[in-house]
């Protein structure tokens, strides 16, 4: 993550806004399939504990994604698991992606 400082000029005085700025492009927001309700895991495997469990509707950002263990879903059978928050994952066979491959850098 980089920081840019920001000079902006209010009533004549002068300040500095520092802002962060994501090293990577914008986040993409995808939806999970209808009518499920998905688990968010510790880790990028269904051996990994449930940290919480997504409503119906629920749209996720996903920060990167990582191989894993393989899951069927409503999109296929997958072994990529979507980072969506530190330390929480989902299954991508369960998020829409339009792609059957990485839409994401690998998580590292």
């Amino acid at each position: 993550m980089s920081v840019d400082r920001v000079e902006e000029v209010e009533n004549a005085e002068s300040r500095t806004v520092t802002t962060a700025v994501a090293a990577t492009a914008a986040v993409h927001y995808y939806s999970v399939a209808p009518g499920y309700r998905l688990n968010v895991r510790r880790g990028p495997g269904t051996q990994y504990g449930i940290v919480r469990v997504l409503p119906e509707g629920a749209q996720v950002a996903i920060y990167c994604q990582t191989p894993g263990t393989s899951v069927v879903g409503p999109y296929g059978t997958s072994n990529i698991w979507d980072n969506i928050a530190n330390g929480e994952f989902v299954s991508d066979a369960y998020v829409l992606t339009g792609s059957d491959g990485y839409v994401a850098s690998r998580c590292g």
